[in-house]
C-alpha cells in the first residue's frame, strides 16, 4: 500500500474517530474506506476493529483524564470485551442478513429518542437498572452483537445508559466509549488471531482516528449534550439509511 493511500487513510480514521467519540458510528467512513483500498470485506471489517480501538481507547482516556468515567463501568467495558470475543468467534453461525435488515429500524428508533425525549440532558435520571446488573447483561450482549456485526453498538451502549442506568447524557457517552473500547478489544484479538488484518492500514488509520477521538472527545465536553443529542441523531439515520442501501436492502437502487 503507498504511502498517499496510508495518508489518505489516516485522514479517514481521524475523521471517523472524530464522530465516534461523541456518537458512534465511526465505521461507516473507516470501512467503505478500507474496502476501497482493495481490503477484501473480511480483512476490511477486522483491519477496522484495530482502527477503532485505538480511537475508543483515546477517547475512553480522555473522559477518564476529564473525570466523566465512573469506577463502576470498568466492569461493563471487560464484560463488553467478553462478549464480543464470543461474538466473533460465533460469526460464522450468525443470521447476518436478518440483522441488516432489522437494524435500520432499531437505529431509526434510537434517533427518533435522542430526537424527542424532553429530558435528555446532563442530569441523572430514575435508575431502572443497576450499574451492575447492566454490566452482567445487557453490556456483554451488546459486546457480542458488536462482535459479530457491528453498526450502532456505540449507540445501544449509549441508550442503555440513559434510558435504563439513568446516567446524563454525558456520563453516558464517556461510559458508552470505555465498553465499546472492550467489545472493539475483544474483537479484535479474535481477528488478530485469524490473520485477516492488514497491519500497515489498520495502524495509519489507528492514528488518525486516535487523534479525532481525542479532539471529538474534548469538543464534545466543551459543547455539551445538545452537539451529543445531534450527531447520535444523524449518525443513527445514516447508518440505517447505509444498511437499507445495501444490496438486497428495500434501497438498495441507490448504489446501482
Amino acid at each position: 500500500m503507498s504511502l498517499f493511500a496510508l495518508a489518505v487513510l489516516a485522514l479517514v480514521g481521524f475523521a471517523s474517530g472524530f464522530v465516534d467519540a461523541i456518537a458512534g458510528g465511526g465505521g461507516l467512513l473507516t470501512v467503505p474506506s478500507l474496502a476501497l483500498a482493495g481490503l477484501d470485506p473480511v480483512a476490511a471489517v477486522a483491519t477496522n476493529k484495530l482502527a477503532g480501538t485505538f480511537g475508543t481507547a483515546s477517547a475512553t482516556l480522555s473522559f477518564a483524564r476529564a473525570g466523566k468515567i465512573k469506577a463502576n463501568m470498568a466492569p461493563a467495558a471487560l464484560a463488553a470485551c467478553v462478549g464480543a470475543v464470543l461474538g466473533a468467534l460465533a460469526l460464522p453461525y450468525a443470521p447476518r442478513a436478518l440483522l441488516s435488515q432489522a437494524l435500520p429500524f432499531v437505529l431509526i428508533g434510537v434517533a427518533l429518542y435522542f430526537a424527542f425525549a424532553p429530558s435528555l440532558g446532563d442530569a441523572q435520571r430514575r435508575e431502572r437498572l443497576s450499574p451492575a446488573l447492566y454490566a452482567s447483561t445487557l453490556a456483554p450482549a451488546i459486546g457480542f452483537y458488536d462482535g459479530v456485526f457491528g453498526p450502532g453498538a456505540g449507540s445501544f451502549y449509549m441508550i442503555g445508559l440513559v434510558f435504563l442506568v439513568g446516567l446524563g447524557i454525558i456520563p453516558a457517552m464517556a461510559g458508552a466509549r470505555s465498553s465499546n473500547f472492550g467489545s472493539n478489544f475483544g474483537a479484535l484479538v479474535v481477528y488478530a488471531m485469524s490473520g485477516h488484518i492488514v497491519v500497515a492500514a489498520g495502524l495509519a488509520m489507528g492514528a488518525g482516528a486516535f487523534l479525532g477521538a481525542r479532539l471529538g472527545a474534548h469538543t464534545a465536553l466543551r459543547a455539551g449534550a445538545w452537539l451529543v443529542r445531534l450527531l447520535i441523531v444523524a449518525v443513527s439515520c445514516a447508518m440505517a439509511l447505509r444498511l437499507m442501501a445495501a444490496p438486497g436492502g428495500p434501497l438498495a437502487f441507490i448504489w446501482k
